[in-house]
C-alpha cells in the first residue's frame, strides 16, 4: 500500500508540472519574434536599389509624363502581431492609398493605431524618393528584441497600383542579429486597380482582389507591361539591403557609408531582356487593281504594335499582296 501511495504521489507532482508548464507555454507569444534572444537593439543601414532600367524592362517603358521612377519608401520595425501587408491577402486602405497614389496618411495612421493598440510596433522608417528607374536610397532603422521585424512598400511610378517590398523579415537568428541581407525584389499588384499598363487610367478593381505577385505570364494577358511570355522569371525590378551597424568605442553607432549607384549601364549589363515586334492584325483586302481580262492585283496592310528591343524577333513585312480578277469590266 506504501508503494502504491509513493507512484500515486510521484504521477501527481509530475501532472501537475506538466500542466504549469503548458499553462506558461499557452502565454507566450506566437510567431518567428518570439524566440529573439540577441541584444535588446539594433541598428541597421537599409539601401534602396531601383533596377528598373529600359533593358531589363523595355515593354511599354515608361519615358514621358512621368517617366519612370519609385516613390519614397516607407517601412516599420514590429511583431509578429501587426502585418503592413501579406501577399494573398486584402490591402489596407492604407497600402491602397500608397500603392495607387503614393499618399502615406492612412497607412502611417494604421501603424501608429496598431502600435498604441497591441504594442506591436517599435519604429517607422522613411527614405526619400527616386527620381529615375534606376538609383539608390537609404534611410536606417531601429529593431528591438520583441519587435525584430521589417516590413516596407515603395511604389513603381507611374502604375496602377503596383509596388514592391518586404512583408516581415526577420532580422534575429536566435541569439544574434544577422550582419547583412540583401533581397532581390519583384513587383507587387495590390488588387485594387484593374490596369494592364503603366500609364492605365484610374479603373477601381470592384470586388477588391488580394495582393498578388506580377509575373511575366501572370496576368496572362498580352498588354500586361511586365508580360514577357518566353522569360521563365523577370529580372529582379530592385533591390534592398540592409547592413548591421557596428558600435564605436562610445556606443553610438558607427556611420555606414552608402555610394550611389554610377549609373544604369552597370544595373543595364546584368540583365538584357528580349522584347519581340508585335503587330496587329491583317486589314481587309484593298481593291484589286489591274487591266481587264488581265490578273491585277490586291493589298493587304498591318501597323507595328511594339518595337523590338534587345535582339528580340525582328517586325515581319507590313504589307502582303496577292492576285486577283479586276471587278466590274465591261
Amino acid at each position: 500500500m506504501e508503494k502504491l501511495m509513493i507512484v500515486y504521489c510521484s504521477c501527481k507532482v509530475i501532472w501537475t508540472l506538466l500542466v504549469t508548464i503548458l499553462g506558461y507555454a499557452n502565454t507566450l507569444p506566437v510567431g518567428d519574434d518570439s524566440i529573439c534572444t540577441a541584444e535588446e537593439l539594433a541598428k541597421y543601414s537599409i539601401i534602396f536599389t531601383g533596377k528598373w532600367s529600359q533593358t531589363a524592362f523595355p515593354k511599354q517603358y515608361p519615358l514621358y509624363r512621368p517617366p519612370a521612377q519609385w516613390s519614397s519608401m516607407l517601412g516599420v520595425t514590429h511583431s509578429s502581431d501587426y502585418s503592413m501587408w501579406k501577399k494573398n491577402e486584402y490591402a489596407s486602405n492604407g497600402v491602397r492609398d500608397f500603392a495607387e497614389k503614393g499618399e502615406a496618411w492612412v497607412l502611417m495612421k494604421e501603424i501608429e493605431e496598431a502600435g498604441e493598440k497591441i504594442q506591436s510596433v517599435h519604429g517607422i522608417f522613411s527614405a526619400p524618393a527616386i527620381s529615375s528607374g534606376t538609383g539608390q536610397t537609404s534611410t536606417e532603422l531601429e529593431v528591438h528584441s520583441r519587435h525584430p521585424l521589417v516590413s516596407f512598400v515603395v511604389r513603381i511610378v507611374p502604375s496602377p497600383d503596383w509596388f514592391v517590398g518586404i512583408d516581415s523579415l526577420n532580422l534575429c537568428e536566435g541569439d544574434h542579429w544577422m550582419e547583412e541581407v540583401s533581397i532581390d525584389l519583384f513587383p507587387y499588384d495590390a488588387g485594387t486597380d484593374s490596369g494592364f499598363t503603366f500609364s492605365s487610367p484610374n479603373f477601381a478593381t470592384i470586388p477588391q482582389d488580394t495582393v498578388t505577385e506580377i509575373t511575366c505570364s501572370s496576368p496572362s494577358h498580352p498588354a500586361n507591361s511586365f508580360y514577357y511570355p518566353k522569360l521563365k522569371i523577370l529580372p529582379p525590378i530592385a533591390q534592398v539591403t540592409m547592413v548591421k551597424l557596428k558600435k564605436n568605442h562610445l556606443g553610438l553607432p558607427a556611420p555606414y557609408l552608402n555610394l550611389p549607384a554610377k549609373s544604369n549601364e552597370i544595373i543595364d549589363s546584368v540583365s538584357e531582356t528580349p522584347l519581340d515586334c508585335e503587330v496587329s492584325q491583317w486589314s481587309s483586302w484593298g481593291l484589286c487593281r489591274g487591266l481587264c481580262r488581265k490578273t491585277g492585283t490586291k493589298i493587304r496592310t498591318r501597323f507595328v504594335l511594339l518595337q523590338p528591343a534587345n535582339n528580340g524577333m525582328p517586325c515581319p513585312n507590313l504589307d502582303e499582296e496577292t492576285g486577283c480578277e479586276p471587278e466590274n469590266c465591261v
